[in-house]
């Protein structure tokens, strides 16, 4: 088990590569969590050092102090991990673990307080400690993906949440089905089946939606 280590103001500042005077300014603007004292003496630790290089590499991407003073208060107080992946991880999803500077540089300028709390409602980012935990690393590749495509993160959180409300009728649907005529344990073992009559139906739904835009555009 690592030892926690634990720093006093000025060698903090140093190991962060600021000066005591920003570490005071960052601290009253509560930028960085209070550390521990004892008696007359403050004592930091790495979760300190952690936020304070996070603070460098967020304003290095162009955050505002403001800006970031608002992530970290929703960071702060965003669900945990525990909430985030309930009894225990995904069956099939690979959670995915991401420092805030890492989160900020898949979605460029998106990163809102506004979208994160958006994220963290849906139940796509838990915290842990320093670190965001994305629930799904395929939900976070397409959702970067359609990003970098010019498509705002917070349209794609909303349609996310619209998806989401599809799915788990879906899931209520081929539940309901299989318990009817099989115990309670088949529903995992089949559970690959209700995918691929999902992704297939999903696919020929786009060809349809697809060749009906065609069409209108040929009758233009």
């Amino acid at each position: 088990m690592t030892e926690k280590r634990e720093y006093r103001m000025e060698e903090l500042a140093r190991l962060a590569g600021i000066t005591v005077r920003t570490l005071r300014f960052y601290r009253e603007r509560k930028l960085i969590p209070p550390p521990r004292r004892e008696g007359r003496i403050a004592w930091y630790d790495d979760h300190h050092l952690a936020r304070l290089r996070t603070i460098a590499a967020l304003l290095d991407r162009g955050h505002t102090l403001n800006g970031i003073a608002e992530l970290a208060d929703a960071f702060d107080h965003g669900r945990d991990v525990g909430d985030l992946l309930g009894l225990g991880e995904p069956t099939e999803e690979t959670p995915v673990r991401l420092t805030p500077e890492e989160l900020a540089a898949r979605f460029e300028g998106e990163v809102t307080p506004e979208n994160l709390a958006a994220a963290m409602d849906l139940g796509y980012l838990g915290t842990d400690g320093d670190e965001l935990v994305h629930i799904s690393h395929r939900l976070l590749e397409v959702s970067s993906a359609l990003v970098r495509e010019g498509i705002p993160l917070g349209e794609v959180l909303q349609a996310g949440a619209r998806v989401r409300e599809h799915a788990d009728a879906l899931a209520e649907l081929f539940a309901d089905l299989i318990l009817r005529h099989a115990p309670e344990p088949e529903l995992h073992r089949l559970r690959p089946l209700a995918r691929s009559v999902v992704e297939a139906e999903l696919s020929l739904a786009l060809d349809r939606r697809i060749r009906k835009g065609s069409d209108r555009a040929e009758d233009a």
